[in-house]
């Protein structure tokens, strides 16, 4: 059977440590009970010193897509959804059927900037924007404080920012949601915890969006809970793969750039390439390597490369140096 390279998903390649993978199994040993409350209650306590937000702040969820989805139904009803292109496609699919009324801001190549004017100007009715920060595909930072604090300063705007990728890019909003109402932030567990399988998301999240989940109430799965509460007791392991994924993620980079690849700055675990191959990703597919083909929101030939081992790095060099041939 051949081997198949998953450079498609931005998951972290390397597994959490046995601690971790134990705990989640010793759980199963209750899998004919619910999660127990007071386990709910510690991982919202973990969350606490690793985020700096108050455990009021926190709501839980079976991951940050999930909530994402429960914020724009919620929220779609009576106001305008704002979203930058291109973004997480789950998210795009979700505004696109509930919202009444959607606005993109295009990130145009090769900057991919964010357009605050054009974004601001959008603000004069009751507004939902929703920014992932790293931006998914392009990798690129969207936001800064003054911008958040710009966007939030319309009183009719609730700002929702994507930070499932914090954990790469080191740049987060969190402690501003006590003070801003109007700001909530998602973030996973999926990624940088190497918990992708157990789906934990979260919202750190103002007034306003503490008010409209007031009645949310997430029940995670036994190993899902038990996998988290052991991965923030011991974030060391997330720190150093963290550290060679971003390592990884130069080196292939600077590979791609000796084949012409246009390659675009990232701060997650993936990068955003140009390429002059033209149906790249059905070509790599024939070779058993995936990666994302965004033809749905960027022009030809764009493409979304996650970042694998060491070993599934240099499997992937090889394999697009053997359909450039």
């Amino acid at each position: 059977m051949k081997r198949i390279i998953k450079l498609n998903m931005n998951e972290m390649p390397y597994l959490p440590p046995q601690e971790i993978i134990e705990a989640a199994r010793k759980s199963l040993l209750n899998l004919n009970r619910y999660s127990n409350p007071e386990d709910l209650e510690r991982l919202r306590e973990l969350l606490v010193d690793y985020s700096g937000v108050p455990k009021e702040h926190i709501i839980l969820g079976p991951g940050s897509d999930f909530l994402l989805r429960e914020a724009i139904q919620t929220f779609s009803k009576r106001r305008k959804v704002i979203l930058v292109s291109p973004s997480f496609f789950p998210t795009v699919q979700t505004a696109k059927q509930f919202a009444t009324k959607l606005i993109s801001i295009r990130l145009s190549p090769p900057e991919f900037d964010l357009n605050l004017d054009l974004l601001i100007d959008e603000l004069k009715e009751p507004s939902l924007v929703i920014v992932d920060n790293p931006n998914n595909p392009t990798g690129k930072i969207l936001l800064n404080r003054q911008a958040v604090e710009a966007i939030t300063e319309n009183k009719n705007t609730l700002l929702l920012i994507d930070e499932a990728y914090y954990e790469f890019s080191g740049i987060t909003f969190a402690r501003m949601v006590q003070n801003r109402p109007n700001l909530a932030i998602t973030r996973t567990m999926d990624k940088g915890f190497s918990l992708a399988g157990a789906r934990v998301g979260y919202i750190l999240a103002g007034k306003a969006f503490l008010d409209a989940f007031s009645s949310f109430y997430a029940l995670l799965p036994q190993s899902s809970l038990h996998a988290a509460i052991e991965a923030l007791k011991n974030p060391g392991y997330m720190k150093r793969n963290i550290h060679q994924v971003i390592e990884e993620r130069k080196r292939v980079m600077r590979a791609l750039d000796k084949l012409d690849v246009r390659v675009f700055p990232s701060s997650a675990n993936f990068f955003l390439a140009m390429t002059e191959i033209p149906d790249v990703e059905r070509k790599l597919r024939d070779v058993g390597i995936l990666i994302s083909d965004l033809s749905n929101q960027l022009p030809p030939g764009f493409i979304r490369i996650s970042t694998g081992t060491r070993e599934e790095n240099d499997i992937f060099v090889a394999g697009y140096k053997k359909i450039r041939s």
